[in-house]
C-alpha cells in the first residue's frame, strides 16, 4: 500500500472541527480543553489530532484507530479506566454494538 508523505497529507485537523457530532467542548481555559466524546454503535469519525491528553472512560469501549500511514491499532478500555495519551493523529471507529463515552482532558503547553 502506498503511503503519503507528511508534505502530501492534509494539515492536521482539530477533533472538534473535524467531527462535531462526536466531540464537544465541555470547558476550556489557558491550561486545558475538556472534551466529551460520544460514539454510537459502530460509528466512525474523521482523521483528526489530539495534543497530549488524559482520557477518562465513562463506559467500556472497543475501538480501532487508523493512523495517517494506514496502519491501525485496536484499543479496549473499561468504564472508570484513566490513561495518559501522547499527542496523536487518528481516525477512530467504535467496533462495538454498544455506544461509548469518555472525557478527554487535552493539555496545553
Amino acid at each position: 500500500m502506498a503511503t503519503q508523505s507528511a508534505s502530501q497529507r492534509k494539515p492536521a485537523t482539530d477533533a472538534v472541527k473535524a467531527d462535531p457530532k462526536h466531540y464537544t467542548v465541555e470547558m476550556e481555559n489557558d491550561k486545558v480543553r475538556v472534551l466529551r466524546i460520544r460514539y454510537g454503535p459502530n460509528e466512525k469519525s474523521e482523521m483528526h489530532t489530539h495534543p497530549p491528553s488524559v482520557a477518562i472512560f465513562l463506559t467500556d469501549q472497543h475501538s480501532r484507530h487508523t493512523l495517517p500511514d494506514g496502519n491501525s491499532e485496536e484499543m479496549r478500555s473499561k468504564a472508570g479506566e484513566v490513561r495518559f495519551m501522547d499527542a496523536w493523529e487518528h481516525n477512530p471507529e467504535n467496533l462495538s454494538d454498544a455506544p461509548f463515552e469518555l472525557i478527554v482532558v487535552e493539555l496545553k503547553s
